[in-house]
């Protein structure tokens, strides 16, 4: 069994490579937590928005590199900067296998791929928000050449931003993602776009479950089309998921929906996992989270009464 050594050095700096809604909601929370955080962005509106928010502007970036960067600029993010070949390098990308194969050879154990799930419809540097993270769920990938402590580095970066920490590998990331966020996205689309056929009277009496049901169809669009796109091969397969569900009679689909509601676990019962590979992807795949670090262990819970 592997485990981690306990650090015994200060926290390292933090860089974040691209300013807009996440990456400047982050830079912002490190900066609240006391981190020390460099940012850049091409973008002169961006860097002014977090140079004013206490975030160190330059190119020279070290510690642990965050890539808050869209899918198809992630390979070339780092070009012009002088990043620390020693550095730490993550991402908050919302599909992790293209990534990893695009960012893993070339960096090998130093990339920890990362995806926080949080955000909203809104987008850019004036969507900033440092309580964005507070709570939500980041996953944080975990795949047999990750070397072990840097893992720990970037998942303290995540802690400090408010998050809760959820061990897995890419595939079974790009797995479930297909299922409660890729997926949806495409639902909510067909939802609006088949109300806006039903006409102008149906639109007139949408109340609370279209608003619900429709909300991130105000998403970038292409932001959306690359975030499908790039996880194409789950997303299919959790949408045949899907429309096998809604070839059901409609009595049982309704039942066996509100089923799984109903199932869900009430409460958190509170572990701790040894920094050890194994034991933290079994404890993201039962549906816990890591919320702080205890020495040679770090502190979390999994579902059911405390």
């Amino acid at each position: 069994m592997t485990r981690l050594p306990v650090p015994t050095l200060p926290a390292p700096p933090v860089g974040v490579v691209g300013l807009g809604q996440l990456g400047g909601s982050l830079a912002a929370a490190l900066v609240a937590a006391g981190r020390e955080v460099t940012g850049w962005d091409v973008d002169p509106a961006a860097r002014d928005a977090a140079a004013a928010r206490g975030v160190r502007i330059g190119r020279d970036l070290g510690g642990v590199v965050v890539l808050a960067v869209p899918l198809p600029a992630m390979a070339g993010a780092l070009e012009g900067l002088g990043v620390d070949p020693a550095a730490t390098v993550t991402d908050l990308g919302s599909v992790k296998t293209p990534v990893l194969a695009e960012l893993g050879p070339a960096l090998g154990g130093r990339y920890v791929g990362g995806h926080p799930m949080c955000g909203t419809e809104r987008s850019g540097h004036a969507a900033t928000d440092p309580g964005l993270f507070t709570g939500a769920r980041w996953a944080l990938c975990l795949e047999p050449g990750t070397e072990l402590p840097r893992w720990l580095r970037v998942a303290e970066v995540a802690l400090d931003a408010g998050a809760e920490v959820v061990p897995a590998t890419a595939a079974e990331h790009d797995d479930a993602v297909a299922a409660v966020s890729h997926v949806p996205h495409l639902l909510a689309a067909a939802l609006a776009a088949a109300a806006g056929e039903a006409g102008p009277l149906a639109l007139a009496l949408a109340a609370g479950s279209f608003r619900d049901g429709t909300r991130v169809v105000a998403s970038d669009p292409a932001f959306v089309t690359g975030m499908v796109q790039g996880n194409a091969g789950p997303t299919t397969a959790a949408l045949s998921r899907v429309l096998g569900q809604l070839a059901r009679p409609w009595p049982e689909l309704v039942a066996a929906g509100h089923a799984v509601r109903a199932a869900a676990p009430a409460g958190r019962r509170p572990v701790r996992v040894p920094l050890d590979r194994t034991a933290l992807l079994a404890l993201g795949r039962a549906g816990g989270a890591v919320t702080g670090r205890l020495a040679a262990f770090v502190e979390g819970h999994l579902p059911g009464p405390g």
